[in-house]
């Protein structure tokens, strides 16, 4: 298959065959001792590897989608699939040149399939009731058959399929988690809004309503639009990872917290987050249900940003929670392997804060976060034995050079000073790298 996807065959006339059986012998020889990673396979469909290839007849494609695919030189058996789809008047091609999943590809030997749009706008169909069901038609069908095409062709492993998509690709990413829970086992959507949101039933393919933040439900009306999709299915469902950017003007900032209520529902866990950090200046991450890298449902909002809030390393981020980077499955924390001990001491408008981190595991612990959220009114003016991001709300405490290590048993004692409105009272929790510790 060509760079392009073209499969034509010219007829040879009498004269060459022999000559051309030759050479097929001899290519197929050479073929066979030097590509023994294609053993499994069917081979006369596989794409050629490290290569961004049109594949074409990939199975039924109601919209008529184009199927584009990265498969790495160091493709593994059974491979992971990442199903990586794009923004509005985008492309696969303009997906697999603007962002890194093809090279952590080939770093850890997934297979990454790019749908592309080729109706007018180059936005995926969230919309319409055939995309909202399962089976229904239209654009989730084709991107599910290209899928199968893949699983057939590589033996991919059918418990690692993943989909993860940037504004209307974050939209179908939702899309495909709800309509197809049998297939896929986590997703990561970036800039986007739950599933259904943009249900429309004129044949338009936008809906303002949703857009600006003003689809506003309950989380067990949100959890029911995504089991309706696949009516009387009581399997596993799939993980969430959601990113949003406060000042999104495209998707407003409330389609964040509605996808939370959507998916903690969904997967049956609580809205309180097990775990709150910053890992990034600017950003808060929530995770629920479970306090490590594969929470059931982890959030990132980023503070300051707008709708294009992807950028260079969230894809890597998005792989830690899919498990698919060098580490694999994250173990998830013990709680109980730290203790907080908190004090705050008051004046009229401002407040100094003592803590005092205890490692009450059983080994040491090299580098550190604790993660708290400050009363309301708080704001820290400054600090000691620590950095802290943000000021106020959900704050994570970093580590300096000279106190990273907190050997068992150990202690680790940093402060700050706050100003506040009324409320001087010490923050009533802590995480400690995403564990929760027992505080008094």
């Amino acid at each position: 298959m060509s760079a392009t996807g073209s499969n034509t065959v010219r007829r040879p006339s009498r004269s060459g065959l022999a000559v051309l059986f030759g050479a097929l012998v001899s290519l197929l020889t050479t073929m066979l001792l030097s590509a023994p990673g294609a053993a499994g396979r069917e081979g006369a469909e596989a794409a050629p590897t490290a290569a961004l290839t049109e594949v074409t007849n990939f199975g039924s494609n109601p919209s008529n989608l184009q199927m584009y695919l990265y498969v790495p030189d160091s493709v593994t058996a059974n491979p992971a699939v990442v199903v990586a789809v794009h923004y509005c008047t985008g492309s696969g091609p303009a997906m697999y040149s603007g962002t890194e999943y093809a090279s952590l590809a080939d770093r850890y030997g997934f297979i990454v399939v790019y749908p592309s749009v080729t109706r007018a706008s180059k936005c995926f169909d969230v919309a319409s009731p055939q995309a909202l069901k399962r089976g229904g038609g239209s654009d989730p069908v084709g991107i599910k058959s290209m899928v199968d095409w893949v699983t057939r062709t590589y033996s991919a492993d059918t418990g690692r399929i993943f989909a993860t998509g940037i504004s209307s690709g974050a939209m179908m990413t939702n899309v495909l988690l709800g309509d197809y829970p049998d297939v896929f086992a986590a997703g990561a959507a970036f800039s986007g809004v739950p599933f259904a949101c943009f249900a429309t039933t004129n044949g338009s393919e936008w809906n303002s309503e949703c857009s600006g933040g003003n689809s506003i439900h309950t989380p067990q009306e949100w959890g029911d639009l995504v089991r309706n999709a696949y009516p009387g299915y009581t399997g596993p469902r799939p993980r969430m990872q959601v990113w949003h950017g406060t000042e999104d003007d495209v998707l407003r900032y409330p389609n964040f917290d509605e996808q939370i209520k959507q998916w903690t529902n969904v997967l049956g866990v609580s809205q309180t987050p097990a775990a709150t950090d910053s890992p990034q200046s600017g950003w808060t991450r929530t995770r629920y249900g479970a306090t490590g890298d594969r929470a059931p449902v982890e959030a990132i909002s980023l503070q300051g940003v707008g709708h294009n809030l992807y950028a260079n390393g969230m894809a890597a981020r998005a792989l830690t929670f899919f498990g698919l980077d060098s580490s694999g499955p994250a173990p998830q924390p013990q709680p109980g392997a730290c203790k907080v001990t908190a004090t705050t001491s008051a004046w009229s408008t401002g407040l100094t804060g003592s803590v005092t981190i205890t490692n009450t595991g059983t080994t040491r612990i090299d580098g550190w976060k604790l993660g708290f959220t400050l009363p309301s009114g708080q704001s820290i003016t400054n600090g000691w034995g620590a950095t802290y991001a943000p000021a106020s709300g959900a704050v994570t405490a970093t580590n300096a050079t000279y106190n990273g290590t907190i050997a068992a048993n150990a202690s680790v004692s940093i402060g700050y000073q706050a100003n506040h409105t009324g409320n001087s009272a010490r923050p009533g929790a802590f995480t400690l790298n995403g564990t929760t510790c027992t505080s008094s």
